[in-house]
């Protein structure tokens, strides 16, 4: 819906300081821009206009202009929310969703309002008498939400680069985190690669009051598995509860669309809107017929009568554009398929400024292939586990020979082999690749503080509830709204629904995957609504030619320039990442998610360090 900026500290600005905040941010809300300053606090707001068209700008106030309002988000069920507060006696004065906030908090206060809320957010309320500050972000991470605190300044926005405009930002590399990023792909935690900014996590609030900020939590994800359940039993109630949230993220006084792959996710949102709405969907293709989703989705598109238009990348822009992208990603992400999230975005935002999209049902109903995991090695783990260790300890040493792997990771229990969906450098060698020796935590212990959490889940379950709270928050909604908003793109994700997870919080292991496929309740849905083909198709995890690019000599050629750089050589061991290089480009073996690793921390090094976070020299560089 927008974006936002802010800052609170010691010292007065005037109203440029706010303005050229939300400037670097205006992507996010081209329809309007607006500032609230008075004494040493700073509230800005870009807006792109989806409900109210004409009544909802923000900063927002409430009746007696105590309470000024920024907030970024739709808020589902606010019509509901709104009639109640209503009939407690409170005058609204738009028909927008923003403005229940400022009336739900002066009636409940912050965790009473927070309890009542369905939707994406992120928000931050002024009180002008009290002096204080009270923000939150939504129960998932939807809508990202960042701070700055140092030396008495503290700084908040929907994306970092705001910060950059204000006079007393100190940017600065955490350079310490780089061994995490080459585990993870990105940075796990409430951290980022700026010194003094954080993420405030998915479901928790703030209050900023005379120099000292608080930070608590208001909501996380629990399981609580109801064993008797069937599948047939779970998608009777995912029926209803699909449709319902799939109803309440239409709501918009603009028209909607939806991205759509080859896969059951998007198939899904894609058949739930068909009678709803006129619907268009997008899909993105490749020349190189082999990766390409394209055909599958007209094939589902021509099957529910519905128009779909495909978005063909190329190598070229791909590429060239990498820079680019990290920097509306705030963060750097070196998950490949971020880039064609651009690609789609760009083309459905020419027609539309909504999308609805399916991210998040794999974390819901269980729908990754290393799910499948506990399966394959049930049998084998039902032997002693002295007597595994030993096996494992036996085999490491051995050449490379079949079914090796599943001995050593049959020795281990889920906690000690699973990190996550992502896992690019492996502990043991990651090191190895970085110029210097940082200190850094293990990989397992970054995953243990959420495994101690959920011991008595099902091993199932517990990689679910370890994705919930690294791969969803860290890479899949992260990159799905950057990637949207940078086009200025509203992304809603109805799987991804409070009143969703209430159900999917119950569902046992055996209605999530079997020696055969994954997401089994939600497929036996599928089934239902329509064809089988379509229902039972594998995850493809956005295919793409990324790895035969790569060896293409003028891509290889882009990369080996990098790699051989001043930058890389900051920060890597240039023998080490340009042997990874020469082995992929030789075709033997696949380094491509290992070299994209690399060479995306080089780009976003660039864009925030050595062109400053400047768009116009960055666009320039993008050109080259």
């Amino acid at each position: 819906m927008c974006g936002f900026a802010g800052y609170a500290g010691e010292r007065e600005y005037d109203t440029s300081v706010i303005r050229k905040m939300t400037d670097k941010i205006r992507h996010r809300g081209p329809d309007s821009q607006d500032a609230f300053v008075e004494g040493k606090v700073g509230l800005g707001f870009v807006r792109l206009s989806i409900i109210d068209l004409e009544g909802g700008s923000q900063p927002m106030f409430n009746e007696d202009k105590n309470l000024v309002l920024i907030f970024n988000g739709e808020l589902y069920n606010f019509q509901d929310i709104r009639k109640e507060l209503v009939e407690a006696g409170h005058v609204f004065t738009t028909h927008t969703d923003s403005e229940i906030l400022l009336h739900g908090y002066e009636e409940w206060g912050k965790e009473g309002l927070l309890g009542r809320l369905r939707g994406m957010f992120a928000f931050v309320i002024f009180d002008r008498t009290k002096k204080t500050l009270f923000g939150a972000r939504d129960h998932f991470g939807i809508k990202p939400f960042y701070y700055y605190h140092k030396d008495g300044t503290f700084l908040f926005g929907s994306e970092i680069k705001s910060f950059l405009a204000h006079p007393d930002f100190q940017k600065e590399l955490f350079e310490e985190k780089l061994p995490d990023f080459m585990t993870f792909g990105c940075i796990p935690g409430a951290e980022t690669f700026f010194r003094n900014v954080y993420k405030l996590l998915p479901g928790h609030y703030f209050t900023y009051e005379e120099g000292r900020l608080t930070v608590s939590t208001y909501w996380e994800p629990t399981f609580d598995i109801n064993e008797n359940q069937t599948i047939e039993s779970v998608a009777d109630k995912l029926d209803g509860v699909l449709e319902d949230s799939v109803d309440k993220h239409i709501i918009a006084d603009v028209p909607v669309c939806s991205f759509l792959s080859s896969g059951v996710d998007s198939s899904y949102v894609a058949y739930e809107l068909k009678d709803k709405v006129d619907l268009t969907t997008f899909t993105i293709d490749f020349v190189e017929q082999k990766y390409s989703e394209a055909p599958h989705a007209k094939e589902l598109a021509d099957e529910l009568g519905i128009r779909n238009i495909g978005r063909k990348v190329s190598a070229d822009e791909y590429f060239h554009d990498a820079e680019k992208i990290q920097y509306y990603m705030d963060e750097p992400l070196a998950n490949p398929s971020a880039n064609l999230l651009y690609y789609i975005a760009n083309r459905c935002a020419e027609d539309f400024k909504v999308a609805l999209s399916g991210e998040g049902a794999d974390e819901m109903f269980g729908g990754y292939n290393i799910y499948h995991e506990n399966i394959s090695l049930g049998n084998y783990q039902k032997l002693p586990k002295w007597f595994r260790k030993a096996v494992a300890k036996a085999v490491s040493p051995l050449p490379k020979f079949k079914g090796k792997g599943f001995l050593i990771r049959g020795s281990k229990d889920v906690e000690e082999r699973y990190i996550g969906n992502s896992n690019v450098f492996k502990y043991e060698e990651r090191d190895s690749f970085l110029k210097k020796k940082y200190k850094s935590r293990n990989p397992l212990d970054i995953a243990k503080e959420f495994y101690d959490k959920v011991p008595d889940l099902d091993d199932v379950s517990k990689m679910q509830y370890l994705d919930f709270n690294m791969w969803l928050r860290q890479e899949i909604l992260l990159k799905a709204d950057k990637m949207s908003m940078a086009n200025s793109l509203e992304l809603r994700v109805p799987f991804m629904d409070i009143e969703v997870f209430q159900t999917a919080r119950t569902i046992p292991a055996k209605c999530k995957v079997n020696d055969a496929n994954t997401k089994l309740a939600f497929r036996a849905l599928a089934d239902r609504k329509f064809s089988k083909k379509s229902a039972e198709r594998k995850k493809l995890m956005f295919p793409s030619p990324l790895p035969n690019w790569m060896r293409e000599d003028q891509y290889y050629q882009m990369i080996k320039k990098e790699f051989e750089g001043e930058t890389a050589a900051k920060f890597f061991n240039q023998k080490k990442i340009l042997a990874l290089l020469e082995e992929h480009k030789e075709g033997k073996v696949t380094h491509s998610i290992q070299i994209w690793v690399v060479y995306t921390f080089l780009m976003w090094y660039r864009a925030y360090f050595i062109n400053n976070g400047d768009f116009e020299k960055i666009e320039a560089d993008c050109a080259r």
